[in-house]
């Protein structure tokens, strides 16, 4: 099993929820049947509408999670995708903080989601 808190400034309070490890569906299907307003356009990696912010909780290693051509292109276009993240994430296979919501698949380890809430704004990480 998988915690989820999701985090934005639209929303009363973080929101965690469990996810089933190994489910194909996305994060943004988790976030749709929780009720959880991440912004959705395209709903295909095209867009860049559904971006995120994942941080890893607890001490284990993240697993590798690869990254789709389509939010590869999609987070490079939009600035949150550097070369330097991108080899990490291909050769160390350290995942990136930016991802795209309807491309991530959830894995089996606690991740915080934020989001700005609205298709475009910036997530804050001077946290």
């Amino acid at each position: 099993m998988a915690n989820i808190t999701f985090s934005s400034p639209i929303m009363d309070k973080d929101v965690t929820v469990y996810a089933v490890a190994g489910d194909k569906g996305t994060l943004l299907a988790i976030a749709k049947a929780h009720a959880i307003p991440i912004p959705c356009q395209c709903q295909d990696g095209e867009c860049g509408s559904c971006l995120i912010k994942v941080t890893f909780l607890g001490n284990a290693r993240p697993k590798a999670m690869a990254l789709t051509d389509k939010e590869k292109l999609t987070l490079s276009v939009n600035g949150k995708l550097s070369r330097a993240l991108l080899e990490k994430a291909e050769v160390e296979d350290l995942p990136p903080p930016y991802r795209l919501a309807c491309q991530y698949i959830v894995r089996d380890e606690d991740i915080l989601v934020e989001f700005s809430g609205e298709a475009g704004v910036e997530i804050d990480l001077r946290r």
